[in-house]
């Protein structure tokens, strides 16, 4: 369903990313997917695909620059070398501007550590007409929730080792001393439990996939990007 694509970041450098289209070749709006840890796998790709079945133009911008693992060390590596702030000021910003010149509106929407650049985006990105976070979160004194002007939708995992509940807590308290306009929902579930590949042995222990709460949360979100991207 989807190609890789050459666009620019907001400096005017070179980038590539995963872009997926509608089959039927019709999007009024769009949205930019931001990758876990592991890199632009075929999970995170997968997801683009999925939006793309709803009638959504998406794109997952490639952060790594065409690197991506299997292995939990690794991208540990990968992610502590990534400039977050260069991330959501640059290259995901450089992906909502090249969608935004061929859809009505951009919502953004990540993962795990896309989660946490998800927030970062929006704090960053005055172009962006929604965002959706899934299970992270970025350290409170970097969310300047003032600046953020879309409304945002959240998922949480209740047993989250990695993002704990109290933090998001603090993040309500902050966004709402803000008004900032948003909605949050806690799941029983372990961190990564709408990641289809948190399965068996292999994956992290932190991490379990939820079938029942991952879709529930999918058909939230749909919900909320049917309400705000149209």
């Amino acid at each position: 369903m989807g190609q890789v694509v050459s666009f620019k970041r907001a400096d005017g450098s070179p980038l590539e990313g995963y872009l997926a289209e509608p089959a039927a070749g019709v999007a009024s709006s769009a949205i930019v997917v931001i990758q876990e840890w592991w890199g632009v796998n075929d999970q995170i790709r997968g997801v683009a695909d999925r939006l793309a079945t709803a009638c959504y133009r998406a794109l997952v911008p490639d952060l790594y620059r065409g690197k991506s693992t299997v292995e939990a060390e690794e991208a540990h590596h990968l992610m502590t070398q990534l400039n977050f702030a260069d991330a959501a000021s640059q290259d995901i910003r450089g992906a909502v501007q090249f969608l935004k010149e061929r859809s009505n509106k951009v919502g953004v929407t990540g993962f795990c550590m896309g989660g946490a650049l998800t927030l970062l985006s929006l704090v960053m990105i005055p172009e962006i007409d929604a965002g959706v976070v899934w299970y992270g979160c970025p350290p409170l004194e970097y969310i300047d929730a003032t600046k953020i002007k879309a409304p945002i939708y959240g998922h949480w995992a209740t047993q989250d080792e990695f993002f704990p509940i109290a933090t998001v807590d603090q993040l309500e308290t902050k966004l709402r001393a803000a008004e900032v306009d948003f909605e949050f929902h806690r799941y029983l579930a372990h961190h990564a439990f709408a990641n289809e590949t948190a399965v068996g042995p292999r994956r992290i222990p932190q991490t379990q996939f939820d079938a029942v709460w991952s879709q529930q949360a999918w058909d939230r979100t749909f919900k909320f990007f049917g309400r705000t991207l149209g």
